[in-house]
């Protein structure tokens, strides 16, 4: 008898290891070291600290340096042991890491921003330093001369950035909503496109280069993911948080999507399920159920002498309905809405059982979430924030492949992908 495979994703909550405590002020950063038991941090305290594991299973600072300004945001490349520092008054600091963690020199300071640097990112292909900051601009550095390349302004604050290395394209999210795509060269830059879907200003950004994927979330609680690679314009809607959404991180080869929120909820998504596109909302000046007219709409109102009703939207069909025709609520995972939302009364008729199997799992990260860092190799997840405490879990989200055979005592693969199924375990 042949095995069965079946695909059984781990949604286990996450596993507290160890925690770090020390820091004296919000720790704006902290990153998990490739290949070592050790994490950096960097903190509005002015310190930049690399934390290692000891014999005795808890993390002590190996270096421990004060810098003149608040921390507020990092970029480290472990093959070359360069870790950038974003400060809160606008500078951009580079250090060499030594072998053994233990010392760390500078090499260059950037003038960067007039204002707070809030992301950054370094690319070693072109050695460029690319950062966004409260100046309401994005920048990119060569980090051979030390020189500024290019700025451009936006109108808001440039809160987060992402940058594809290959093609030196920048995604950039800002205050107002608004994720604006630019093409960057050494000395000048064009803009691609501008992506608006969101309702609050953009808190994180991941892109995944592999798919060509955007996620985005932000502080009306959502979050999008933008088909960049299908050139269709599609995006996908994910709403499960209660809070702004501060940190993402797309597993590609599970096919997973984390979230963490302000409120310390952690989201995982399984992106590789069937999912369907939220409609648009759209405008009318009466319910178009009942026909009944909206307070705005006096004409209405006057010649069939009624009260003017308030407008809602169905998240199934986004038509315009009053509160009668759409007193129902409903969860649809396929759209992305893990919680009850307002449907109206035709559309909640359609949605079966089945339709309302959840496609995320939720947890509680137990403190406030400002930034996250994965390793997917080892299961391990770094989460930091306000409270100025870092948190080490075991993630759980390793992908497990599970034998369903009857004479099999316990088979799991350690391979992501099995087409054909075994003959035995």
């Amino acid at each position: 008898m042949a095995a069965e495979i079946h695909s059984r994703p781990q949604t286990a909550r996450p596993i507290l290891l160890n925690k770090i405590e020390g820091h004296s002020d919000t720790v704006n950063k902290a990153v998990l070291i490739p290949k070592e038991d050790g994490v950096i941090t960097v903190s509005e305290d002015r310190t930049i600290r690399v934390w290692l594991k000891r014999d005795s299973g808890q993390y002590w600072p190996s270096i421990y340096h004060t810098v003149s300004s608040p921390c507020s945001c990092m970029s480290y490349h472990h093959d070359s042991r360069r870790i950038f520092i974003g400060q809160d008054n606008g500078a951009v600091v580079e250090f060499l890491i030594s072998e053994d963690f233990n010392k760390m020199n500078h090499v260059k300071t950037y003038p960067a921003h007039q204002n707070r640097v809030s992301d950054m990112v370094f690319s070693l292909e072109s050695e460029w330093v690319v950062s966004t900051g409260h100046d309401k601009s994005v920048s990119w550095m060569c980090t051979q001369s030390g020189s500024m390349l290019g700025r451009h302004y936006f109108t808001a604050w440039a809160s987060c950035l992402q940058y594809d290395h290959e093609t030196q394209h920048a995604f950039v999210g800002d205050y107002s909503g608004q994720i604006t795509l630019l093409k960057l060269e050494r000395q000048t830059y064009s803009t691609i496109t501008t992506l608006k879907g969101h309702e609050g200003s953009i808190g994180t950004l991941w892109w995944d280069p592999v798919q060509r994927l955007l996620f985005s979330g932000a502080s009306d609680h959502s979050v999008i993911m933008w088909d960049i690679g299908g050139r269709k314009g599609r995006t996908l809607l994910l709403q499960g948080h209660h809070e702004r959404v501060q940190a993402l991180r797309y597993l590609q080869l599970t096919r997973q999507l984390l979230s963490c929120s302000a409120d310390g909820g952690i989201a995982v998504w399984n992106m590789d399920a069937q999912r369907e596109e939220a409609p648009q909302w759209l405008d009318s000046d009466s319910c178009q159920k009942c026909e009944q007219p909206f307070f705005w709409n006096i004409k209405q109102m006057w010649d069939t002498k009624t009260l003017g009703l308030r407008q809602h939207h169905c998240r199934k069909c986004g038509q315009a309905v009053c509160g009668k025709c759409s007193s129902k609520r409903s969860t649809y995972p396929i759209m992305g809405f893990e919680f009850p939302v307002r449907v109206c009364d035709a559309c909640f008729d359609t949605i079966k059982e089945e339709d309302r199997t959840a496609l995320a799992t939720f947890h509680e990260g137990k403190h406030n979430i400002a930034h996250m860092d994965m390793d997917p190799s080892r299961g391990l997840m770094v989460t930091c924030g306000s409270d100025r405490i870092v948190k080490v879990n075991n993630s759980s989200l390793k992908p497990a492949y599970s034998c369903m055979y009857s004479g099999c005592v316990g088979c799991t693969l350690n391979t992501l992908k099995l087409i054909k199924p075994l003959p035995f375990c």
